[in-house]
């Protein structure tokens, strides 16, 4: 999935209809850019309006004709996620992929240091935003012939350290979660194999050029560029339902 050709997959996501939540950090500027650029129209949502805003019109910018527009949806409110994906589907016809960038971080020096008020914090940005938008999107998702629901994940759900057990856990159930989504869009395919497919983008970290400026001297070891995270999203259309459905794909080494 990397090294390809910026210009290769296009055509698949020609015509495409892609919703981005969390889209307004440079992980989903990265996004809206690519997506953009490989000629789908792209939804976005995040809960800061004004950085919204600006990921959009940068997105329509970069790509004069590009159509991106932007909704501020609360996705801990799995009717509000509904109320977005009717909206959409009503506005566009049809809606063939969900890229779920919500992230966040909270942690701590030790394990007994861990705050239980961390955990409820996470909860709520790294799973129930995961649980609102994969149900919302589930039918409309399986109704296209290209639905993708794409959650970008850390590697550290899998090798867990004592001061991140509170995302560490999230980022697990979340994952869980999406792989359930893959599970029901498998048993929907039936003998043929599924049409629609959820699957996962395993990075250790991102790093964009903003934390490149701020420490000039930092390797940032394995972590994964933003522009090269959004390339292995559009390529996710790329491959075959089947190859892709409830399966984690790695852009870091495996822990």
């Amino acid at each position: 999935m990397n090294g390809t050709d910026r210009n290769e997959g296009s055509g698949v996501l020609e015509g495409a209809v892609i919703a981005v939540a969390g889209a307004a950090g440079p992980a989903g500027r990265a996004t809206l850019l690519r997506l953009a650029e490989a000629g789908a129209t792209v939804v976005a949502s995040d809960s800061h309006p004004e950085r919204l805003a600006e990921a959009v019109d940068a997105a329509r910018y970069a790509h004069g004709g590009a159509t991106v527009t932007g909704d501020t949806v609360d996705l801990l409110d799995v009717g509000a996620a509904r109320e977005w994906v009717d909206k959409t589907e009503k506005e566009f016809g049809r809606i063939d992929g969900l890229v779920h960038l919500v992230g966040g971080w909270r942690g701590s020096a030790t394990f007994a240091e861990t705050s239980l008020a961390d955990w409820d914090f996470l909860e709520k940005l790294l799973i129930r935003t995961v649980q609102s938008t994969s149900l919302a999107f589930q039918d409309v998702l399986q109704r296209s012939d290209r639905g993708r629901y794409v959650l970008v994940s850390a590697a550290g759900a899998s090798k867990p350290t004592e001061g991140n057990a509170a995302y560490a856990a999230a980022k697990a159930a979340a994952e869980a979660w999406t792989l359930a989504l893959g599970d029901a869009f498998r048993k929907a395919g039936g003998d043929d194999g599924p049409t629609s497919a959820a699957a996962i983008l395993v990075v250790k970290a991102l790093v964009h050029d903003a934390m490149r400026a701020e420490r000039p001297n930092a390797k940032f070891a394995g972590f994964t560029d933003v522009k090269e995270l959004a390339e292995a999203i559009a390529g996710v259309w790329d491959m075959p339902a089947g190859e892709v459905n409830g399966k984690r794909l790695w852009l870091t080494p495996q822990p």
